[in-house]
């Protein structure tokens, strides 16, 4: 057998490639048959092309009927003869309309092995669309055997265009390593998004999570009921009552305040043996029964949240994340910083936050004790009551008492601030001390009235003056204290500030509210979505890496390219070592080693000799604008304007066969990456069941052994038909890949801005007159006696890929296109396949009973 004229590993789709041009034994013919019969082939369509020598058709009958034997099967046999021969022997299993034969005299042309000529024809044959359409164009020729003339177009890239959109891509795909980051409520799911922060679920926002039966909730109460008092206490206490009246005795403030505070220590204290006795583990009854002891109620799970709901949350989270851009690894870092965020710590690392709101300095300051201060600034005090006393003693004789007792009243409504000051129990046991200013007031009424009634005296002025005088003084003397008492109270009770433990008890509460829903209720759902989210974050690096070292097993399979001072990383060297496994668990029959160790080999395969290993240092030329389609001469294979190739194309090319190459359109690696991005979102479908079972026994091999399959199936797009086709369906076969349609063809780029060379040489060649002479027949002179010489006898079958229809022109191009182009969905080859008849003496078919034992 000879491989090396069949693809490596043919698209999903096309024809399975079969060369039985062999003088090995039964035993290897029997193996390249059962191979072929295990190649996934789509849904009731089984097609085989087949290579075989022409002398010996008959003799393989067996071989040929054994590829129906798991059902019908439609056979394209290129026959190879050698230049000797006049006649053709077939057997009935080759015969239309579910076989058919193209005879070829004598591959090799001048400077061109026959090797070189039979691999892009195999190619083209092998795509789905132009092997129906051959086998039906075959059923209408006599005998259903013909000899095929053909011109062909080859649209590809320069192996440099090929290999920088390959390195894009893979970096397009799995990115740099990146922080974790911090994650948001606002960025993830809804159902995500309520582990992330500290909000309640709608439907437990009526729920009583501190009964007042319970230990807790009596504290609270308690507590609260004491704040109630005081602040009822003060506003008794702060104004014009408080002072003058007997309010001010039977209010206890002071006494408030230290229960307030006693009742705030235990409750803290209770709440913090809570969280202490319930832990981090996942809520069991007994867990249930712990924290009702200790006057804490849970409900049941809320209907907002549930466990079974986090994993379609991750799911579409890792996803939309995917499908805005973001590389695997950047992915990666935000589910691991979702994981690190959700991941249940416990109620106990919850005391370190009930500290910061109710630690041991902050109830010392809540039970502390402030000093009265009133009557402002005491010589301001001094000189005001002074003032005022003068006033009082202009009254002529009544004066001398008048103005003194002002000072005395202003002296003893200080006193009396001082006797109620609210920072004072009635019993004493309490006291927080203070100053009213009593002295000061005093000495200035004194001064002020006698100065007063020396100055009424002397002038005296009449009764009626110092009677208003007076009335205005004892006035501003009471409305000053009461300003100066309510001040003061008002003053001490901002410094004292009790209304800060009704503070602190929200918090408090809401902190217990937090831990219950989020510690306790969400504990075995946080922990499914941190253990969820750091196994997909683990996974999303592994297929990064593998993605990264598949890139550089195949960097590494062009080392002649970078001469030998390349050596491999210890990753590609493990990675090479390890056998490629299908989906089935067996060795897959194409490997990396095989792209690696069989490049060169296939590269070179139509030569005598390897050429010694260089790497061009000169920057590629650009491609030339396309010009019209002219039959290139046999000693200049490659069309005008075509750049060489270090590649596979740089074979010598047979006279029928025009090579144009391009570096690369704009649409190229942004349609790679789609495609790889597509494929991972196909892969990562397969992992959220596992995911959903049990986070940590996510296998982390088998996807990114699909992976290295996807980037298997990418590449080898890339090298057949520049990407141009899409992701194949495979419609329920093994399916190595993990891959569906994941892209509509007609949304696909067309060819031209994927390689970058333009699709008018294809149309002018397509919508040509059916000229005889723009063919090259696959037959030497000699043999044009055996052709039949009726003009309509021969049928063409004209082959465009899809992705040629628009091209760079637009539909315009195609118009007057005629109906039998056939439009195929991959392939970088467009072109006419001409079908020649043969006379039909020449032509024989063999029974079974002749063909005997062979």
């Amino acid at each position: 057998m000879s491989p090396r004229v069949l693809p490596e590993r043919p698209l999903p789709g096309h024809a399975v490639c079969l060369d039985l041009r062999t003088d090995a034994g039964a035993d290897d013919l029997d193996a390249a048959v059962r191979a072929a019969l295990d190649a996934p082939q789509p849904g009731g369509e089984r097609r085989f092309l087949v290579l075989d020598d022409a002398d010996r058709l008959v003799a393989h009958q067996l071989l040929h009927e054994r590829l129906s034997s798991y059902g019908p099967a439609h056979i394209v046999c290129l026959a190879v003869g050698a230049r000797g021969e006049r006649n053709l022997s077939r057997s009935l299993t080759l015969r239309p309309p579910a076989a058919g034969v193209l005879w070829l005299f004598d591959t090799v042309e001048d400077g061109v092995p026959g090797e070189a000529v039979l691999r892009p024809l195999v190619e083209v044959l092998s795509t789905p669309e132009v092997f129906d359409a051959v086998l039906r164009a075959l059923g209408e020729v006599v005998h259903g055997v013909a000899v095929p003339a053909v011109r062909v177009l080859e649209h590809d890239l320069t192996e440099e265009a090929r290999a920088r959109a390959w390195r894009q891509a893979v970096e397009g795909l799995t990115g740099q390593d990146v922080p974790a980051g911090a994650a948001s409520a606002e960025q993830v799911p809804g159902a995500l998004g309520l582990l992330l922060d500290d909000g309640v679920p709608r439907s437990l926002a009526g729920h009583r999570w501190l009964p007042p039966q319970g230990r807790a909730g009596a504290r609270l109460a308690a507590c609260d009921e004491a704040v109630g008092d005081a602040v009822e206490d003060h506003q008794r206490i702060r104004g014009a009552a408080g002072l003058l009246t007997g309010a001010g005795r039977t209010v206890d403030l002071p006494g408030d305040i230290e229960r307030m505070t006693e009742e705030l220590a235990r409750f803290r204290t209770a709440v913090a043996d809570a969280f202490g006795a319930a832990g981090g583990s996942r809520l069991t009854a007994e867990h249930r029964g712990v924290l009702r002891d200790r006057g804490i109620e849970l409900p049941e799970m809320p209907r907002e949240i549930t466990r079974a709901g986090i994993v379609p949350a991750l799911r579409d989270h890792t996803h939309g994340l995917i499908g805005q851009g973001l590389p695997l690894r950047s992915v990666a870092a935000r589910l691991a910083a979702l994981s690190a965020r959700t991941a249940p710590v416990g109620s106990a690392a919850r005391l370190a936050r009930l500290d910061v709101i109710c630690g041991p300095e902050r109830l010392r300051r809540l039970g502390g004790r402030y000093p009265f201060t009133a009557g402002g600034s005491r010589p301001v005090a001094l000189a005001v009551t002074g003032v005022l006393a003068l006033l009082a003693g202009l009254w002529p004789v009544l004066g001398w008492v008048l103005g003194p007792a002002v000072g005395v009243l202003a002296a003893g409504l200080a006193h009396l601030m001082l006797r109620r000051r609210p920072n004072r129990s009635p019993d004493g046991r309490i006291d927080g001390g203070g100053a009213t200013g009593a002295a000061p007031r005093l000495f200035g009424g004194l001064a002020g009235g006698l100065v007063g009634a020396g100055i009424g005296q002397f002038l005296g002025p009449p009764p009626w003056l110092g009677a208003v005088a007076l009335t205005v003084s004892l006035a501003a003397v009471v409305l000053l204290a009461l300003r100066d008492w309510t001040r003061a109270v008002d003053d001490w009770w901002e410094r004292a500030d009790p209304e800060e433990a009704r503070r602190i008890l929200r918090e408090i509460e809401a902190l217990v509210v937090t831990t219950a829903v989020h510690d306790w209720l969400f504990a075995e759902v946080r922990h499914h979505c941190s253990a969820g989210a750091g196994a997909v974050a683990r996974l999303l690096r592994g297929l990064a890496r593998t993605a990264d070292a598949r890139g550089r097993v195949y960097e590494r399979g062009r080392a002649y390219e970078r001469g030998p001072s390349y050596a491999p990383t210890e990753h590609e060297e493990a990675l090479e070592e390890t056998p490629s496994t299908g989906a089935d668990g067996g060795t897959s029959s194409w490997s990396w080693e095989d792209w690696t160790d069989g490049a060169e080999e296939d590269v070179w395969s139509d030569m005598d000799e390897d050429p010694t290993p260089v790497r061009s240092s000169a920057p590629p030329t650009p491609f030339a604008p396309p010009t019209p389609f002219a039959p290139p001469t046999p000693s200049s294979p490659s069309a005008p304007g075509a750049v060489p190739s270090d590649g596979p194309s740089a074979l010598p090319a047979p006279a029928w066969l025009e090579r144009r190459y391009g570096d690369g359109g704009p649409l190229l690696v942004d349609t790679l990456v789609g495609d790889l991005v597509a494929g991972t979102l196909v892969i990562l479908d397969r992992c959220w069941a596992g995911v959903e079972r049990d986070p940590g026994a996510v296998a982390p091999a088998a996807y990114e052994q699909r992976i290295a399959e996807l980037l298997d199936e990418t590449r080898l797009r890339l090298e057949r038909d520049v990407a141009a086709s899409p992701p194949h369906r495979y419609d329920g076969l093994r399916d190595p890949g993990g891959l569906s349609a994941l892209a509509d063809r007609a949304d696909r780029p067309d060819a031209a801005r994927l390689t970058g060379v333009a699709a008018d040489p294809v149309a002018l060649l397509v919508l040509s007159d059916d000229d005889p002479g723009r063919t090259v027949t696959l037959c030497g002179p000699e043999h044009l006696r055996l052709l039949s010489h009726d003009p309509h006898a021969a049928r063409h079958v004209r082959f465009v890929p899809e992705a040629m229809r628009s091209g760079a022109a637009g539909d315009d191009l195609w118009r007057g296109t005629t109906e039998d182009v056939v439009w195929t969905g991959a392939g970088r080859h467009a072109g006419i396949l001409r079908l020649v008849p043969l006379r039909a003496d020449v032509v024989h078919t063999v029974r079974a009973e002749e063909a005997g034992e062979a």
